[in-house]
């Protein structure tokens, strides 16, 4: 089979690899049809944060192919969304609904799909195939009615903008949602887009980049275009998306969450983010939460809302290329990148 492999910084090309097998008798082998680009990828590939080389991608809608012995649910020809974590559903962690933390499946980056080694050796999904472990447990079936452009997007950066403001609005409905920053470019976006499926009384969205803040004003939310350092505070949310990768930034998000609120962290902080405001945090009864997105607990949920057209990942700016213009795409500008097999 073709894979687009990361080789090193700065570039990727398709090479062949052996057709993957079913892990065992409870595996199944997918054919992606769409896989978007992550808001990490580009930094993964781009700059080498990882050891190479492996297969890129971790954000797909796939046809099986195969099934092991032991598969009961899926069936060759089903269209299926693909959780970029891997987990096996039966151990503590995923009985208890954790399966970001599966124990059965551990990497140094998290046991993920297109991430190479550092993420356990899983493979990555642009590629002509792609075996998937515990098919019966991971594999989400995907509804009829969205494209898989849509679909695509839907495992990783649609859930996890959406994670970020739907437990807080199943708990405080109709509040107001305060999205900060856009390092990770489609996230936020996304949160925006989920809030305002999800019944938030105001939308309000703060970024210094101009494309950003115009596709947030298309998607319904009031937006302030910064200019210059961080303020020390916005005007206050209980509901608040940290989405800037800055140590002042992260502390202006902090800074703009109501009493009693939570801020959640979206955006990665590869450098230390000390000191923070703690006392703050401390008398305002803040909740931090900092985590990647849990993929296989909310992608049903993700799924559900797409699919009553409540949300529509396709509202966030995304570029639709070829497949087999992978190689020149992954790493060319784009909010949201898809690459779809025609």
């Amino acid at each position: 089979m073709r894979q687009l492999t990361y080789i090193e910084a700065g570039r990727v090309a398709w090479q062949d690899a052996p057709d993957p097998e079913p892990t065992d008798r409870a595996g199944a082998v997918v054919r992606p049809l769409a896989v978007a680009r992550c808001d990490l990828d580009p930094i993964m590939a781009g700059f080498g944060i990882f050891p190479g080389s492996f297969a890129v991608g971790h954000e797909t809608v796939a046809e099986v192919v195969a099934v092991g012995e032991d598969v009961r649910e899926r069936r060759v020809g089903d269209r299926v969304l693909v959780p970029f974590q891997v987990s096996c559903g039966s151990c503590d962690a995923c009985r208890d609904g954790r399966f970001a933390a599966c124990h059965t499946y551990r990497a140094k980056a998290g046991a993920a799909f297109g991430f190479g080694e550092a993420g356990g050796g899983h493979g990555g999904a642009v590629a002509d195939l792609l075996a998937v472990p515990h098919a019966d447990h991971l594999l989400v079936p995907a509804p009829d009615g969205l494209s898989a452009a849509a679909l695509c997007t839907l495992p990783d950066n649609v859930t996890d903008g959406y994670r970020a403001v739907a437990p807080q609005l199943a708990a405080h409905p109709g509040a107001e949602v305060l999205v900060v920053g856009g390092a990770a470019a489609s996230i936020g976006l996304y949160a925006v887009a989920a809030a305002h499926a999800l019944g938030a009384g105001r939308v309000r969205y703060a970024d210094a980049d101009a494309a950003r803040c115009a596709a947030a004003t298309a998607l319904g939310a009031d937006v302030t275009q910064l200019d210059g350092p961080w303020p020390r505070r916005l005007d206050r949310a209980p509901i608040v998306v940290e989405n800037t990768a800055d140590v002042d930034g992260l502390a202006c998000a902090l800074r703009s969450t109501d009493d009693y609120g939570t801020c959640t962290s979206v955006a990665i902080h590869f450098a230390p983010t000390t000191p923070m405001p703690l006392l703050e945090l401390y008398t305002k009864g803040i909740t931090y939460h900092v985590s990647r997105a849990d993929s296989r607990k909310f992608l049903p949920e993700v799924v559900a809302l797409a699919a009553s057209g409540a949300l529509d990942p396709l509202a966030v700016p995304t570029t639709v290329v070829p497949w087999d213009e992978g190689e020149d795409a992954w790493l060319a500008p784009a909010t949201k990148l898809v690459l779809e097999r025609t």
